[in-house]
């Protein structure tokens, strides 16, 4: 990136769309706070053709501003708004009710089309949805993307995808689990649309700066262990990067968390910003919802080297899953902490997490072949209503990470 020292103009290759962008103000502040660090140098190609490009603007705005002075006390300065006209204040208020109602309006039409597509697809046949998936869910997500319910119009997108990771004959009940997921969803939308869980799975999600400030926003401090991470690139042109952490304290209320971020594929593949395994001290803040689980970070220490074992896992993790699924029966995947059990692999390669002599449960794909036998003394893992995906275990000869 490249910031002009005349006109705080800045050029940065990163997506954000605000200008200027976080990186570019770090660099002008790190300028102002200490000079000495920046030396004269060649300059790349692509900031002199930048420079030569934008000089005669610079030019013409650094004489309209010569007269201002500008230093770094005065921008930290706290600048004290005028308190706003009461009458502008009403309208301004009038004015976003009826935006929400709105909102309100067009998703809840959007709730019963959805409704009446669903309906469609079992009566016309589970096989008949199957053989083009795609489309038919591209059709009813463009018109919720329309009637602005945006998260809603992005989990029916994402169906095929989903659906098709299933083995063949186990896709049909995968559709109708998929669908009765949604109604659920919908008709508790529509019975509580200002509840705030509901409207981030329906329309759109709160803002970190959003979350922070909500004095409602459940807080955790504690000792966090990563456990992996998921990355997968969206049909709307997105990529979803999913971190997932466990709450090490013995006696927590808050077992999990996930980071979730999103960034455009012509960004590129990012950097992971965790390492697996890696363990830190933070405070997170976490959506409000009847089960939370998204978390943004609000201050975090350096990484620690503090033993601290895994938290045991109750014997039947699966009836704390039921309790769950009670709370919030919508919900695609539920983390879950399992106790000491063995990984399997059959002659067909689907993979099982079962105990000696007893239960025995699905995963999703096949665990590594060092996995295969190896005593997993206690596991995390998603479950989704009917496959386990494993991120990560401790072993009877080390900790092992999975593909999320």
């Amino acid at each position: 990136m490249v910031a002009d020292t005349q006109d705080q103009g800045s050029k940065c290759t990163c997506p954000s769309r605000k200008f200027p962008c976080k990186h570019a103000i770090a660099l002008m502040w790190l300028f102002v706070e200490d000079a000495a660090p920046f030396q004269d140098a060649d300059s790349p190609a692509w900031v002199s053709d930048w420079m030569g490009r934008r000089r005669t603007g610079a030019a013409s705005a650094a004489s309209k501003g010569a007269g201002e002075t500008r230093s770094l006390d005065a921008a930290r300065e706290v600048t004290v708004e005028a308190p706003l006209d009461p009458t502008a204040q009403a309208r301004r208020e009038a004015a976003a009710a009826k935006r929400a109602e709105e909102t309100r309006r067009s998703v809840r039409a959007a709730t019963d089309d959805l409704d009446g597509w669903i309906a469609d697809q079992l009566r016309t046949g589970l096989s008949g949805f199957l053989s083009e998936p795609g489309e038919r869910c591209r059709s009813i997500a463009a018109r919720l993307v329309d009637a602005k319910a945006a998260t809603l119009a992005s989990r029916v997108d994402e169906m095929p995808s989903r659906l098709l990771a299933l083995p063949p004959e186990e896709r049909i009940d995968g559709a109708i689990a998929e669908f009765g997921k949604l109604a659920l969803l919908t008709r508790a939308w529509r019975a509580a649309p200002d509840d705030p869980d509901l409207r981030r799975d329906v329309i759109a999600a709160e803002s970190r700066d959003e979350v922070l400030a909500n004095a409602d926003a459940p807080r955790v401090t504690s000792l966090w262990e990563v456990l992996g991470e998921r990355v997968l690139t969206r049909r709307d042109g997105l990529v979803s990067q999913a971190t997932w952490l466990m709450n090490l304290a013995p006696d927590a209320k808050q077992r999990f968390a996930l980071l979730l971020d999103f960034f455009p594929v012509s960004a590129g593949r990012r950097a992971a910003a965790f390492v697996f395994g890696e363990r830190f001290t933070a405070e997170l803040a976490f959506y409000p919802a009847a089960a939370p689980l998204r978390s943004v970070i609000v201050k975090r220490d350096g990484s620690t080297d503090a033993p601290g074992a895994w938290p045991d896992a109750a014997a039947d993790p699966f009836a704390d899953l039921a309790e769950q699924a009670l709370a919030t029966p919508w919900r695609i995947e539920t983390p879950v902490l399992l106790p000491e059990r063995r990984l399997c692999v059959e002659a067909s390669g689907h993979g099982w997490w079962r105990e000696i002599d007893g239960v025995a449960i699905p995963l999703r794909g096949a665990p590594p072949t060092l996995a295969v036998g190896a005593t997993l003394e206690c596991a995390a893992g998603v479950w989704d209503g009917a496959r386990l995906s494993l991120i990560a275990a401790r072993t009877n000869w080390g900790r092992l990470g999975f593909d999320a």
